[in-house]
C-alpha cells in the first residue's frame, strides 16, 4: 500500500522530477499524481504553507503536461490555502495565474472568475489591489464579447472606490459600466449607470462635472429619451435654483431607489455643499442689464 505520509509523497514526487544518472526524463504524470494527494493531505492537516506548496508543485506539473485547465484548478487552491496564511501577494499572484491559464484554455469566463474571486478575498485587506482585479476581469469579458457578464464587477468596483472615497474614479467606472451595457443593447443598465454617474458628481459638490457628464450622456438617445435623463434634468435645475427641498425629494423618487445600493445612499446625503451660492449665481447672470453701449 502507497504511503498517505504527505511529507514522503513530496519527497518521492521531486526525486520523479530530478534528472539523475539512472532517470534520463522526469517523470511528470507520476509526480504531479503524487504532489496533487500532498496537496490534499497537507490541507486536511490545515499544514497550509506545505499545502500551498504542494499545490504549486502540482500546478506546474499539470503544465509540463499540457493540462492548463487543471494546472489552473491547482493554482486556485494554491491562492485559496495563501488566505488561509493571510498572504494577501500571494492571493493576488496566484489567481492571475489562474487567470492566465484558463486563457490559455480559451477560457475568459473562468479567467475572468478566477480574478473576481482574489478581488472578493482582497476587499477588505487590499482595496487597491482588488479594484485592479476587478477591472482586468471586466477587460476579459469585455475582449470576448461578454460585457453584460461584467455588470456585477462593475458594480462591485463602484462600490469598493466608494468606500475608499475615490468617487472621480468611481465616476468613471459607472461610465464605463454605461458602455459597456451600450455594446450589448443593455438600456436600462445603461441609463442606471450614468444616472448614478452624475449623482456621484454632485455627491463631490462638483456641479461643473455633473453637468458635463449630463450633457455628454444626453448625446445618447436611449438616456435623452429615459426616466433617468428626466430624473437627473430635474435634480440639475433644483440646484441651479438653490432648492434644497426639491433636491431631498428627488433623491427619495423611485426613479433613484431604484439604483444600487451604495449610490441610492449617496443620493440621500445630497446637497452636500452651499446651494444658495448656485441660485445667487444664476440671479445675476440673468438680472445683469444690458449695456446698449457696448455693441461688441
Amino acid at each position: 500500500m502507497a504511503s498517505s505520509d504527505p511529507d514522503k509523497l513530496m519527497l518521492k514526487a521531486d526525486k520523479q522530477t530530478k534528472l539523475s544518472l539512472t532517470r534520463w526524463s522526469a517523470d511528470w504524470t507520476s509526480a504531479t499524481a503524487l504532489y496533487e494527494q500532498a496537496a490534499i493531505a497537507y490541507r486536511l492537516a490545515k499544514k497550509y504553507e506545505k499545502a500551498k506548496e504542494a499545490f504549486e508543485k502540482a500546478s506546474k506539473g499539470q503544465e509540463m503536461l499540457s493540462s492548463p485547465w487543471d494546472a489552473a484548478k491547482h493554482m486556485e487552491s494554491a491562492a485559496s490555502v495563501a488566505k488561509e496564511l493571510r498572504n494577501w501577494n500571494e492571493v493576488a499572484d496566484f489567481y492571475r495565474r489562474a487567470s492566465e491559464l484558463y486563457i490559455e484554455c480559451g477560457r475568459s469566463q473562468p479567467a475572468s472568475d478566477a480574478l473576481t474571486k482574489g478581488a472578493r478575498v482582497l476587499e477588505e485587506v487590499v482595496p487597491e489591489e482588488a479594484i485592479k482585479l476587478y477591472t482586468d476581469a471586466c477587460a476579459i469579458l469585455e475582449e470576448d464579447g461578454k460585457e453584460q457578464m461584467a455588470f456585477d464587477l462593475y458594480r462591485a468596483a463602484t462600490s469598493v472606490y466608494i468606500k475608499l472615497q475615490k468617487f472621480t474614479d468611481a465616476a468613471a467606472t459607472l461610465l464605463r459600466w454605461g458602455l459597456a451595457a451600450d455594446k450589448c443593447n443593455a438600456t436600462n443598465s445603461q441609463c442606471k449607470a450614468y444616472l448614478s454617474a452624475i449623482i456621484v458628481y454632485l455627491y463631490l459638490h462638483d456641479i461643473t462635472q455633473a453637468e458635463k457628464c449630463y450633457n455628454d450622456c444626453s448625446q445618447i438617445d436611449a438616456f435623452l429619451r429615459s426616466d433617468q435623463n428626466r430624473c437627473a434634468t430635474k435634480l440639475l435645475t433644483a440646484y441651479a435654483e438653490g432648492d434644497v427641498e426639491e433636491i431631498k425629494r428627488i433623491a427619495q423618487s423611485s426613479t433613484i431607489t431604484h439604483l444600487d445600493h451604495v449610490i441610492i445612499r449617496l443620493a440621500r446625503k445630497l446637497p452636500t455643499g452651499d446651494v444658495t451660492a448656485l441660485e445667487n449665481d444664476a440671479s445675476k447672470e440673468q438680472e445683469e442689464p444690458l449695456d446698449e453701449n457696448d455693441l461688441t
